[in-house]
């Protein structure tokens, strides 16, 4: 009888220890949370990880700290976030790029589908085409007559990257004649660019605001389906003579796989908070960036198509890194 006592103590003590044991979630977070930007500093990712990450930091009571970790594509960053302790203090804030790199590369540090995990989409932006000022075009069908008859060299990142990809994906579609100029980042492309040195890139809009704003060189299009506030006046591809062209690319939040599911929606509940408010929404918009909030499944089947619809298409175009 005593030993069924002490048992059923003990029982009961482990179970009101249940009862009153915090949730992982409840004690999350409980220390400054690194957020990799998988890209220079400067650039879209990094300014939207900086916009977000401030305000999200504030709204979960601990300091965000952005880590730049750029090259190989994003793969180094992303590799990191793979390797992290899934204890929701490191997330990773990358664009639609993340689903070009599983058909590009041979060989990748991680799973894509098995190491790491959405949390919250924040938003799209299209991107802007631009030519030199010297290039003798205004609208994009002048811009694709010329190319088709005269040399366009265009500027890109690099090879595979987000400027790079849907430039290949113009020409196939309308039989301009573009040479790819891959640069080791966007800012010597478009100091190129604004030279002449380099006659057109695709680039995003916060990248190409200032010059824009500046005459430095000419807008010509948005990549997007529909017009961008940013840029109200300019046509869409679409709209110019590209029948279904678009590329709209997504940003949003990732984690290690395995971080607790609890953190997880803790998180994805905090990020759709900031983004509903209207100075987040309006920073965001200054950068061309449209805020669409979705539950995590959604976000996830996003990822998962576009990884599957740019893996045709960059085997169809034959381009690979090794």
């Amino acid at each position: 009888m005593l030993k069924r006592t002490v048992v059923f103590s003990i029982l009961a003590s482990f179970a009101a220890s249940l009862v009153t044991m915090p949730s992982a979630a409840a004690e999350w977070p409980t220390k400054p949370i690194t957020l990799l930007a998988p890209f220079a500093a400067g650039g879209t990712v990094d300014i939207v990880a900086r916009i977000v990450g401030t305000r999200l930091g504030t709204e979960l009571g601990q300091n965000i700290i952005v880590e730049n970790r750029g090259g190989a594509g994003g793969t180094i960053a992303t590799g990191m976030l793979a390797r992290a302790t899934p204890d929701g203090h490191t997330l990773m804030l990358t664009h639609q790029g993340l689903a070009f790199n599983v058909a590009l590369y041979d060989k990748l540090p991680y799973d894509t589908a098995k190491d790491i995990m959405p949390v919250a989409n924040i938003g799209m932006t299209p991107n802007v085409l631009v030519v030199t000022n010297s290039l003798p075009v205004k609208t994009l069908g002048e811009f694709l007559s010329y190319a088709k008859t005269n040399p366009v060299n265009y500027g890109s990142g690099g090879h595979g990257s987000a400027g790079h990809l849907p430039m290949e994906v113009m020409q196939s579609m309308t039989g301009a004649k573009l040479t790819h100029v891959p640069y080791k980042g966007s800012g010597p492309a478009i100091n190129d660019l604004m030279s002449g040195q380099i006659q057109a890139m695709l680039l995003t809009i916060p990248a190409i605001m200032p010059h824009i704003q500046g005459n430095r060189v000419r807008a010509i299009a948005t990549s997007g389906l529909k017009r961008t506030p940013a840029l109200p006046d300019l046509p869409t591809m679409n709209e110019a003579g590209i029948k279904g062209f678009d590329y709209s690319p997504w940003y949003g939040f990732f984690a290690p796989t395995g971080t607790p599911p609890e953190v997880v929606q803790k998180l994805h509940t905090a990020i759709n908070k900031v983004l509903s408010d209207p100075e987040i929404i309006s920073k965001l918009g200054q950068q061309g960036l449209e805020v669409q909030t979705m539950s995590r499944e959604q976000f996830g089947q996003i990822v998962t198509s576009d990884t599957a619809k740019w893996g045709k298409i960059i085997k169809k175009l034959d381009i690979k890194i090794n």
